[in-house]
């Protein structure tokens, strides 16, 4: 078991690598825990629960709304629910992000933590403070800083997700390897069949090399004003890829990681052998690189990001594969540049 610490303005969050999700009690107050898991996960492991309030949401993208909070507000309040309650979000990046969220904001404010069932959860989601809910469409549009007091990253829940959701996850796995690891890409390179069977030294390895990037880059710039910027790349591209093309996640960021380094060789930063390796990578992995869209309403969601301000939009470039800055380009160019890019 490993623990990595997040010291953040909202707290202190551990994030626990190796324990399990039947050793949750020791990391709860004793009265008045209350669990928001999804109906998926709570059929899986529901033996491993302890025996406490459940509140139960429905599963996919669809649900990570303000309807979905509103509905669980509504359920504190008819449990009784008060600032000295505790809520835990047991799933994936969705569960995680809405009880993040609630407990962010129920009385202004009440304590919180994680178990973490998916890869893509284990390695980016539910690691860093965000909380929040998607609006209209739009990625997380409405939410929080604040941190989880502990994450707990349960390897053995990765089992019984489907192949595509294990490929998703390595999406974020290569990103923190191409944005501040370049061994750590090396060692995707050369074992990602082993990666993909989810052998338990390769994995473990792989989480807590992502885990530890996140955490070090979030103890300098935990509210995203300048390092942490750089965990967006391929985000600018994948964000709006995922909401026009309604791909997950990890396979829209797939291939805004390939735009992303297409764009940086273009502007001469990258080799185009280094923007070959990760496109090899990522095929190796399963997860898509290129995809017919529409141009014009992936525009118009790369100028709703979050990520805009005033007349630019901070880009995630790299400099080699290890090596990330973030760019400002001129939203005026942006049309311009994603044409040149297809």
């Amino acid at each position: 078991m490993k623990v990595l610490n997040v010291h953040g303005g909202t707290g202190n969050s551990k994030v626990i690598i190796g324990e399990t999700l039947g050793n949750l009690s020791k990391y709860l107050p004793e009265a008045n825990p209350i669990i928001i898991t999804d109906k998926n996960v709570w059929q899986l492991y529901k033996n491993d629960f302890p025996d406490t309030e459940i509140i139960k949401i429905g599963t996919g993208e669809k649900i990570k709304n303000l309807d979905t909070v509103k509905s669980i507000y509504q359920r504190l309040v008819e449990i009784g629910a008060d600032r000295s309650s505790y809520i835990v979000g047991i799933g994936g990046g969705i569960v995680c992000d809405i009880a993040g969220f609630i407990a962010s904001t129920y009385m202004r404010g009440i304590r919180f933590g994680f178990v973490s069932s998916t890869l893509l959860s284990q390695v980016d989601a539910s690691t860093g403070g965000k909380n929040g809910v998607n609006f209209h469409g739009y990625k997380n549009m409405i939410g929080v800083f604040n941190q989880p007091e502990f994450v707990i990253c349960d390897q053995n829940l990765l089992g019984t997700l489907p192949k595509d959701e294990i490929s998703c996850g390595f999406a974020e796995i290569v990103k923190h390897a191409v944005i501040k690891d370049k061994e750590m890409f090396e060692y995707l390179e050369e074992n990602y069949k082993s990666a993909l069977q989810l052998e338990a030294q390769v994995i473990e390895s792989l989480i807590y090399k992502s885990v530890l990037i996140k955490t070090e880059i979030v103890n300098k710039d935990e509210t995203e004003r300048g390092e942490r910027r750089k965990l967006n790349f391929g985000h600018t591209f994948g964000h709006a890829i995922e909401k026009t093309s309604k791909l997950p996640h990890g396979k829209s960021i797939s291939i805004g990681m390939v735009l992303a380094s297409r764009l940086s060789e273009k502007k001469g930063f990258l080799a185009e052998m280094d923007v070959s390796r990760i496109r090899s990578l990522l095929d190796n992995l399963n997860l898509p690189t290129c995809l017919k869209v529409d141009k014009g309403k992936i525009l118009k969601a790369i100028m709703a990001d979050k990520k805009k301000e005033g007349d630019h939009i901070y880009f995630v470039l790299i400099k080699g594969i290890g090596k990330a800055f973030v760019d400002t380009i001129l939203t005026s160019d942006i049309e311009y540049i994603y044409k040149d890019l297809n």
